[in-house]
C-alpha cells in the first residue's frame, strides 16, 4: 500500500474509532449500555454493580397500562404544572436527545410535594403501552425534589399533525445532526427561551404508578404520571428527534417490565367532578 494511501487508511480508521467511542452510552463510571446485543436491556443488570436493579428490581418501568384494570382514585389530585417559558439547552446524551433546564422554576405538584423540572427527553417508539398498543414516540419530563425524589410526566405520541412544541428546537436538532460524531457528546447547545405552555395540556386523565427510571441505573421509587391523551407529531419531526443519534440508539425503548402486583391508579377529572356534585 502506498504511503499516502496508508495515511488515508489510518486517518479514516482513527476517525471511525473516535465515532465508535463517543457514540456509546455510558454511566458515570464509563460502563457502556445499549438497546441491542450484549449491552442491551436483557444484560443491563450484569454490566455494572450500579445497574443491579435493572435485573433484580421488582418495580421497574415501563409497563403495559390496561385501562380496565386501572383503579380510579379519588385521592389523586390534578397535575399542577407550573410551566411557562424558560431558558434551556439541548444535549445529545448518546442514548437520547434531551432538553435541560438547569435553573428553571417550572414545577409539578405530586402527592403534596413540588418537583422541579430538570430535563425532558424522547424515546422511539414509546416505552409504555396502552392496552398493548405501542405508539410512535414518548416524551419523559423528569422532575426532582431537593432531596432527590423523582417523578416523571410521560406523554405518548402517534403520527399525525405537527407538534407545535418541537418547532422551537428544530434548528438545534439540525445542528446536532450535522455535527454527527464530530460533536462532543454531552456538550449542551443553547436553545434560548422555550415556551412550555403546550406541555401543560391534556392532563384531564392520567395513570399513576410507582416504577423506575427506564434506563440504567433503573432507580426505583419513581412516581410515573402517564397522560391518557395521545398527542401527535409528524414522521418528519420524529425523524429529526432521532437523527442525531447513532445506530441502535435511534430505537431507544426498554422492553415492558412485569407489573408484579402493582396498582395503576387513574385520575379522571370528569369522574372527580361528578362525585363532587
Amino acid at each position: 500500500m502506498a504511503t499516502s494511501k496508508k495515511s488515508e487508511f489510518y486517518a479514516a480508521l482513527m476517525y471511525l474509532n473516535a465515532c465508535f467511542l463517543v457514540n456509546h452510552a455510558c454511566d458515570h463510571d464509563g460502563v457502556i449500555f445499549g438497546y441491542s446485543g450484549r449491552t442491551g436491556p436483557n444484560y443491563w443488570g450484569s454490566l455494572s454493580p450500579n445497574f443491579t436493579l435493572c435485573s433484580k428490581g421488582i418495580n421497574q418501568s415501563p409497563i403495559d397500562i390496561v385501562k380496565n384494570e386501572a383503579v380510579y382514585s379519588p385521592q389523586l389530585e390534578p397535575l399542577e404544572r407550573d410551566y411557562t417559558a424558560t431558558n434551556a439547552t439541548i444535549v445529545d446524551n448518546v442514548f437520547n436527545i434531551a432538553l435541560r433546564y438547569n435553573d428553571a422554576a417550572e414545577t409539578v405538584k405530586v402527592g403534596g410535594l413540588k418537583y422541579k423540572l430538570k430535563q425532558l427527553h424522547w424515546h422511539s417508539p414509546s416505552e409504555h403501552t396502552i392496552n398493548g398498543q405501542r405508539f410512535a414516540m414518548e416524551l419523559h419530563m423528569v422532575h426532582f425534589t431537593e432531596d432527590g425524589k423523582i417523578t416523571v410526566v410521560a406523554i405518548l405520541y402517534r403520527y399525525g399533525k405537527p407538534d407545535p412544541f418541537l418547532f422551537q428546537i428544530k434548528k438545534q436538532l439540525a445542528e446536532l445532526h450535522v455535527e454527527g460524531c464530530k460533536a462532543e457528546k454531552g456538550d449542551p447547545l443553547p436553545v434560548g427561551v422555550v415556551d412550555m405552555t403546550e406541555l401543560k395540556q391534556g392532563a384531564d386523565r392520567y395513570y399513576r404508578y410507582v416504577g423506575s427510571l427506564s434506563a440504567p441505573p433503573c432507580t426505583e421509587n419513581v412516581i410515573w404520571n402517564v397522560l391518557d391523551e395521545v398527542r401527535e407529531m409528524t414522521k418528519e419531526q420524529a425523524a429529526d428527534l432521532m437523527a442525531p443519534l447513532e445506530g441502535s440508539y435511534r430505537h431507544n425503548s426498554r422492553p415492558l417490565q412485569p407489573l408484579n402486583g402493582r396498582t395503576v391508579e387513574l385520575y379522571d377529572r370528569s369522574l372527580r367532578m361528578r362525585k363532587m356534585m
